[in-house]
């Protein structure tokens, strides 16, 4: 399957991502390597491959929560780019119908 012009607009457009053209050319370019390298991966036999296999040992790393203080909003808000009533302020990023 090739990836064509389209289907980059199509992504771009859903992740709202402004690209230019050459931006496009190479995100055609780019994906379709990777679908290229994941249909030699569909070819792999993994037929003897266990279901549950893991390369580290699985072992519980949870621990019990300790209350403690936390920073101060201002040291936290430092460096947004905006803040607003000691919350961030962020662009929206759905449209109004």
């Amino acid at each position: 399957m090739a990836i064509t012009r389209e289907d980059v607009e199509n992504v771009a457009a859903l992740a709202r991502l402004a690209l230019t053209e050459e931006e496009k050319e190479r995100m055609i370019s780019q994906l379709g390597v990777i679908l290229e390298n994941m249909t030699i991966l569909n070819e792999v036999d993994v037929s003897q491959v266990p279901a549950s296999s893991y390369v580290l040992p699985v072992r519980n790393v949870t621990s019990a929560d300790q209350p403690r203080p936390s920073c101060p909003p201002q040291e936290l808000l430092a460096n947004a780019p905006a803040v607003e009533e000691q919350c961030l302020r962020v662009p929206a990023v759905l449209e109004e119908e």
